[in-house]
């Protein structure tokens, strides 16, 4: 059984072969599978499509959901993408950001890059266009290669974030993404309705975890322990991130790093802010015996004190020129001048 092409379209002329990429290093799936009798695109309409066509297919002529060169057809989704599509994709950067944090390592999303499985000796190309790709260990990634990925010949990523409102990817991406052997799945619906959101769709995020050559939807995720479908999906749909979701994402990040070795002060950016804390609570308590040192003297100290370079000053002196300068200053200026210069 093949699908119906629209009334009037024949299977346009197909274009060039696709040249050959790299070495393949993992075996590929079959081209022809899953065949088209077992994919429905609900949200999308079919549009004959050569290969060249497809490669000349610019963003604004309409994002498409899936493309076969072997049949000569495109499906393009009905809608374009709306703010309750995106929203969730831009919040799970924000998201991964922090859990990258307290891991002490980097992770990237690199985006809605086309999925490419081809036949290299045909030149047959199928496409699918992922909503985000997430990976653990960005550096095992090509950064001069092309704009898409190509199965079996590069990393997989750890995670594909797929966005539902207006369409279904359990009737036909992720039936592509089992065959292709994609090792964890996120199916977010989300939680601003659209009208035309198909049925069967209930707002919540579903895990999917390739096992045995099948997907089994989970509770938690695989790539990221013990971070679950219910505080992902409620960190996608927020503005802000919450103090709960904050504690849930500190936990993921630090279940991460202990699996790997690292941690917060892996991170440049948190090891300077703990520094700065810690330094900040030395200063607190050198302020505290200046002040009783200098009260005991009759010398009164302003409310703001200790400020900013005030602070910075109390943290480098030694306790020794604290209670040099204290002892011997009659003013607050005096005594700062005296720790800024202090005795050899």
């Amino acid at each position: 059984m093949r699908l119906a092409v629209p009334k009037g379209a024949g299977l346009a002329e197909r274009g060039p072969a696709t040249p050959p990429l790299n070495r393949v290093s993992r075996p590929r799936p079959e081209l022809g599978k899953p065949s088209l009798s077992e994919l429905e695109f609900p949200g999308c309409y079919a549009r004959p499509m050569t290969l060249a066509q497809f490669q000349a297919h610019g963003e604004h002529d309409g994002r498409i959901e899936f493309f076969d060169s072997s049949e000569g057809l495109a499906w393009l989704a009905c809608e374009p993408p709306h703010h309750s599509h995106e929203d969730p994709l831009n919040m799970l950067g924000r998201l991964l950001e922090r859990i990258a944090l307290m891991r002490g390592s980097p992770i990237v999303c690199r985006g809605a890059a086309d999925i490419h499985l081809h036949d290299p000796d045909t030149g047959e190309v199928r496409v699918i266009q992922p909503d985000q790709t997430v990976y653990l260990h960005p550096g095992r990634l090509d950064r001069t290669g092309p704009l898409y990925l190509t199965v079996g010949e590069d990393p997989l990523p750890d995670v594909v974030l797929e966005v539902d409102n207006t369409t279904d990817v359990r009737r036909n991406r992720l039936k592509l993404y089992e065959a292709w052997g994609f090792p964890e799945v996120w199916v977010e619906v989300p939680a601003v309705y659209s009208r035309s959101r198909p049925r069967g769709l209930s707002t919540g995020l579903t895990i999917y975890l390739l096992k045995d050559g099948g997907y089994a939807p989970s509770a938690a995720s695989r790539a990221f322990p013990g971070w679950r479908a219910a505080e992902i999906h409620a960190g996608l749909n927020d503005w802000v991130i919450s103090d709960e979701t904050s504690e849930v994402l500190s936990r993921v990040g630090r279940a991460l790093g202990e699996r790997e070795g690292t941690g917060p002060e892996n991170d440049p950016l948190l090891r300077r802010h703990r520094a700065e804390g810690r330094a900040a609570g030395v200063a607190e308590g050198r302020a505290d015996l200046v002040r009783a040192l200098l009260a005991s003297r009759g010398i009164e100290l302003p409310a703001g004190f200790p400020g900013r370079q005030e602070r910075a000053l109390l943290a480098r002196a030694s306790a020794e020129d604290l209670l040099a300068a204290a002892s011997a200053a009659d003013s607050l200026a005096d005594f700062l001048a005296r720790l800024d210069k202090p005795s050899s």
